[in-house]
């Protein structure tokens, strides 16, 4: 009859203990100088080698050629102690014999001598379970026990454990076992007893095992039963009702491509799971993204998608539907994808920390040039009024009752130098309506136009000739203004720093930057009269 993995590849050496070299080495230390206390504590997670290391340990006591870290196996102790028959290794399971007799009989045996080996060893597994008295009968023996006597107690919750009890042992806390020596080790068991498998397949049961050698050598011999001996990835997430890989990347693939059909597809089939289950895969598929850096998984991505999922999964312990919440975080996590305009913000950032003046080099005013402003008024070019016209379809886009309020209220007057200059006649209603929008309809000017754009709104006169005077008191203003700081700019030669400079001209940037990350509210204007 075959056995279970666990139990024919249990560990019978240190050597073979997984992912606890720490303990393992400590104890063979203490073995091989006769360091030998009288109580050990062995705590960590089920099935991290609590048990089987106190095993080890008692043999390596009884050896004949011990103590010793490495056991011969060939004498009377090691085979009684491998076979489980030995008289002087007693085990006590304190999760069934948990009560204050029982401890008294544990104590009676005490008293007498080792039938046949060195000394009387008490393995008390799950020695949390006993009780308040349990605990305070063994006190005492515990702390002074005979020569001959050695505790080793195991638990997976040293915390329940009484501070007296923890003061008189030594503590060796076993860490949980690594996916990476998990998968290590039951690849060379499945090549031993000639299973093929697949190498992510195995990656699923380790991280199934959740650190627990036994508990993945347990799902181990499940897979090779119902995968017929060829372990692979499919069959392995149909057997654990865990999503595919492959399946959460087609997910994030149709959300980067914003491929609607496909997205509602998968959405289709991942119901027939448990959502929060999905959750965990989903968070695994990022963290292993980030891990390897995979070019289509930004940090900022990530992080968003991260908090997405955390958010998903409160809404679960609300006992919100599964579909749902999957239907929410997808639609989500699309509006999460708008992190590319930030990205063209940041670069547009970049380029003016290169030129904090907002011109280039050879931008830069002559004399020649500041000469012929002198003489000829400034106008603005017939392809900035297209670029108007521009921004009244891009505002009909977004909103066809906002667009005929714009097209119908506001009239383009000049663009120079930065500088949007319109005309609003604006009132009751549409003046209110376009107030609201108003965040809106900047960051598309700044789109359009440029992000150093500034808008000078001017309330039209209900008299036409008026409009026209004030159209050219404008130009005539922008004229001089542009004529006066040229001048300036080449009589002072000292500017301001490129830090105040950048600042000034960027807040509007920075102000979008901020509102679209989350880092601060949407800031209304200050001044929202300008229509």
């Amino acid at each position: 009859m075959a056995l279970a993995l666990a139990l024919k590849y249990r560990p019978v050496d240190f050597g073979d203990l997984i992912g606890q070299e720490s303990v393992s080495q400590t104890l063979s230390l203490a073995l091989d100088h006769s360091r030998i206390s009288h109580a050990y504590l062995f705590s960590g997670l089920r099935g991290s080698g609590k048990t089987s290391s106190a095993r080890i340990f008692s043999r390596a006591l009884q050896c004949d050629k011990g103590p010793t870290s490495t056991p011969c196996g060939e004498c009377v102790n090691c085979k009684s102690a491998l076979e489980g028959r030995h008289l002087d290794i007693i085990e006590m399971d304190a999760a069934s014999s948990r009560k204050i007799d029982d401890i008294r009989d544990l104590i009676e045996q005490t008293k007498y001598y080792p039938a046949y080996g060195r000394y009387k060893i008490f393995i008390i597994d799950e020695v949390h379970m006993l009780t308040k008295e349990a605990f305070n009968a063994l006190l005492k023996t515990l702390e002074e026990p005979p020569d001959y006597v050695k505790f080793i107690l195991a638990t997976t919750d040293p915390l329940k454990l009484p501070a007296t009890i923890l003061s008189r042992t030594q503590h060796f806390r076993f860490k949980k076992i690594p996916q990476k020596a998990v998968v290590a080790h039951i690849g060379r068991i499945l090549d031993k007893e000639g299973v093929a498998y697949e190498a992510q397949a195995l990656e699923i049961i380790a991280r199934s095992g959740a650190g627990s050698l036994r508990d993945t050598l347990t799902i181990t011999d499940q897979a090779i039963n119902f995968c017929n001996k060829h372990i692979a990835t499919l069959k392995v997430t149909e057997m654990l009702g865990v999503v595919d890989p492959q399946t959460l990347r087609e997910f994030f693939n149709a959300i980067f491509k914003h491929d609607e059909q496909k997205l509602q597809e998968i959405l289709n089939m991942l119901e027939e799971y448990e959502c929060e289950m999905i959750i965990d895969e989903m968070m695994l598929f990022l963290k292993e993204a980030l891990r390897i850096k995979d070019k289509d998984f930004s940090v900022i991505i990530i992080d968003r998608f991260l908090r997405i999922l955390s958010e998903s999964k409160y809404l679960l312990s609300l006992n919100t539907d599964g579909g749902f919440v999957l239907l929410l975080l997808s639609m989500k996590m699309q509006e999460a994808m708008k992190v590319k305009d930030i990205d063209f913000m940041i670069k547009e950032l970049e380029s003016n920390l290169s030129f904090p003046n907002s011109k280039k080099p050879q931008e830069s005013p002559s004399d020649q040039d500041i000469q012929n402003q002198d003489l000829a008024p400034t106008e603005a070019p017939s392809p900035k009024n297209s670029l108007f016209e521009t921004l009244i379809a891009k505002i009909y886009d977004r909103n066809k009752q906002l667009g005929e309020i714009f097209e119908k209220n506001i009239k383009f007057i000049s663009f120079q130098d930065s500088n949007l200059i319109w005309s609003s006649m604006a009132t009751g209603e549409d003046k209110s309506i376009l107030v609201q929008n108003w965040a809106h309809i900047k960051m598309m000017v700044q789109e359009i136009y440029g992000i150093s754009t500034k808008i000078n709104p001017i309330q039209a006169p209900k008299d036409s000739t008026q409009t026209e005077k004030i159209e050219d008191l404008s130009l005539s203003k922008q004229t001089s203004s542009i004529k006066k700081e040229s001048k300036e700019t080449i009589a002072e030669n000292i500017p301001k720093s490129s830090e105040e400079i950048f600042l000034e001209e960027n807040k509007e940037l920075i102000r979008n930057i901020k509102t679209h990350l989350g880092a601060t509210k949407m800031i209304p204007l200050q001044d929202k009269k300008e229509y």
